[in-house]
C-alpha cells in the first residue's frame, strides 16, 4: 500500500490559507505600483499638459467601480485562479479559459517589460551594469531570486512582498507629502478647458489604466487567503484608494516643481525629488528598483497560482496543478511563468508592451464586471461567510463595463490586431486541449 504522504499534493485543499488582509493589501499595492508610476508623470505631462491630474482622477472614477466588482465576486469564489475562476464559475469553462490564458500572456509580457525597465534603472545607478552581458546576468539573478523566494512557501513570499511594499511606499508618500508644500499651482490645472483634446484624454486613460492595473494578479491566490469574504473587499478597496492618492499627489508635485520640463524627463519621480533635495534623485532611483522588484514578486506569486488553477482544472498538464510536499507551493507553475518572462525580458522593452497590455486588461475588467453582476444576481456563493454585495444591483457593474469599453475604443488598429491574434491563438489552444481530453476519455 502506498504511503499517503508520498502522493502528489493537488488542488486547493493542498494549499495553506496564510494570506491575511495586510499581506493581501501589500500584494495589491506591490503589483499596481510597479514600473508605471516611475514613467507615468512625464508621459501624462506630454499628453495632457497642465490638465494631467484630470486623467488620474478620471482613471480613479473608472477603476473604483472595477475594484468594487472584484470585491463582490472575489468574496463569492474562494478557489485559486482569480478572473479565470470567477468567469468559469459564472459563465463556464470556455469563458474562464480565455480569461485565464489572456491574463497569463499579459502578465508574462508585463513582467518582462518591468524587468527590462528595472535593468535600465539599475544601469543608471551602476553604469558598469549597462552592458549586454551584465544586463543578462542581472536579469537572470533577479528571476532566480524571485523564484527562490516563492519556492520556499507562500508565507515567505507574502512577507517579502510586505517588506518591499514598505520600502518603496515610504519614499514615495514622503515625496508627495513634502513636495505638496512647494508646488507652483500655476503649473497644475483641474479644468477640462485645459485638456488638449478628447483623443489625448483617451490615450492617457489607457496609460492610466495600465498603471492602475494589478489587483487581478494579486487576487489570483484566493485558495491561500484567510476569510476571502472579508479580506478581499477590505484589501482591494484600501489598496486602490491609497494608490489613487499617491498617483495624484506625485503627478501634482511633479508638475508643480518641474513645470513643462516634466514631460521630457526620462526619470520624472527622481528628477522631482532632486528639485527638493539633490541626493533624493539617487534615493528615488533606488526606490524605483525596489518598486519594480516588488511588482515582479507579486506578479510571479499571483500568476503562478493562475497557472496552477489551469493545471488543476485540466487545461494544462496536471503537473502544473500540484504543489510541493514541503512548502506547499506550485513549483512547476512558478517555473512556467518565470522562465518565459525571463527570456522575454532579455530582449524586450517596457514601452512596446504597455498599451497592448492596458487594452487587454480593460477587456478583462469588462468581463469581470459582467460576471460580478451575474454572480450577485444568481446568488452565487462559495463560502459560509456573507459575501460582499454591490449596492444598486447592476448599476456599478454597468458603470464599470461602459468605462472599460469607452477606454478600449481609443486603441489603435495595430493594438487591436495584437489582442485579436492572441485571442485567436488561445481559442486554438483551448480546442486542442479539450480535444485531447475527449480522446483520452
Amino acid at each position: 500500500m502506498s504511503n499517503p504522504s508520498s502522493r502528489p499534493l493537488e488542488g486547493d485543499a493542498a494549499l495553506i490559507r496564510a494570506v491575511g488582509t495586510f499581506a493581501l493589501t501589500a500584494a495589491v499595492i506591490n503589483v499596481i505600483i510597479g514600473g508605471g508610476i516611475f514613467r507615468m508623470p512625464s508621459a501624462l505631462g506630454g499628453q495632457m499638459g497642465m490638465a494631467a491630474p484630470l486623467a488620474i482622477l478620471a482613471g480613479a472614477l473608472a477603476i473604483i467601480p472595477v475594484a468594487l466588482c472584484f470585491s463582490a465576486i472575489g468574496s463569492r469564489v474562494r478557489a485559486t485562479g482569480g478572473p479565470y475562476t470567477y468567469l468559469t464559475a459564472v459563465f463556464g469553462s470556455f469563458a474562464g479559459f480565455i480569461a485565464g490564458a489572456l491574463m497569463w500572456i499579459s502578465n508574462i509580457a508585463s513582467s518582462a517589460g518591468v524587468a527590462a525597465a528595472l535593468s535600465e534603472q539599475v544601469a543608471t545607478l551602476v553604469p558598469a551594469l549597462a552592458g549586454k552581458t551584465e544586463r543578462a546576468l542581472l536579469l537572470t539573478g533577479v528571476y532566480a531570486l524571485l523564484f527562490a523566494l516563492n519556492a520556499f512557501g507562500v508565507k515567505l513570499g507574502a512577507r517579502a512582498i510586505a517588506v518591499l511594499a514598505t520600502l518603496k511606499l515610504a519614499p514615495l508618500f514622503l515625496l508627495a507629502a513634502v513636495g505638496i508644500w512647494f508646488v507652483d499651482w500655476s503649473q497644475v490645472s483641474f479644468s477640462f478647458g485645459d485638456v488638449p483634446s478628447v483623443s489625448a484624454l483617451g490615450a492617457s486613460m489607457v496609460l492610466v489604466m495600465f498603471a492602475y492595473s494589478g489587483m487581478e494578479t494579486a487576487l489570483v491566490p484566493s485558495g491561500e487567503l484567510r476569510d476571502p469574504s472579508r479580506n478581499v473587499p477590505r484589501a482591494t478597496l484600501a489598496a486602490i484608494l491609497l494608490v489613487v492618492l499617491l498617483y495624484l499627489g506625485l503627478q501634482i508635485v511633479g508638475q508643480g516643481l518641474l513645470g513643462p520640463a516634466l514631460a521630457n524627463s526620462p526619470v520624472p519621480i527622481a528628477d522631482t525629488a532632486a528639485k527638493l533635495w539633490e541626493p533624493g534623485r539617487v534615493l528615488l532611483l533606488a526606490t524605483a528598483c525596489v518598486s519594480m522588484t516588488g511588482f515582479l514578486m507579486g506578479n510571479l506569486m499571483g500568476t503562478s497560482r493562475l497557472v496552477f488553477a489551469l493545471g488543476r482544472d485540466g487545461y494544462l498538464p496536471r503537473a502544473f496543478g500540484r504543489v510541493t510536499e514541503t512548502h506547499r507551493v506550485p513549483l512547476f507553475a512558478l517555473a512556467a511563468h518565470a522562465i518565459p518572462a525571463w527570456l522575454l525580458a532579455l530582449g524586450g522593452s517596457f514601452d512596446k508592451l504597455a498599451l497592448i497590455s492596458g487594452g487587454a486588461i480593460c477587456l478583462m475588467y469588462a468581463f469581470v464586471s459582467v460576471a460580478a453582476w451575474r454572480a450577485q444576481h444568481i446568488g452565487l456563493r462559495d463560502a459560509e461567510a456573507t459575501p460582499f454585495a454591490l449596492p444598486g444591483g447592476p448599476l456599478i457593474p454597468a458603470i464599470s463595463l461602459l468605462a472599460m469599453l469607452a477606454i478600449v475604443t481609443t486603441l489603435k488598429p495595430d493594438e487591436w490586431a495584437a489582442i485579436g491574434i492572441a485571442l485567436g491563438a488561445l481559442v486554438l489552444v483551448y480546442a486542442g486541449l479539450r480535444g485531447a481530453a475527449k480522446k483520452a476519455a
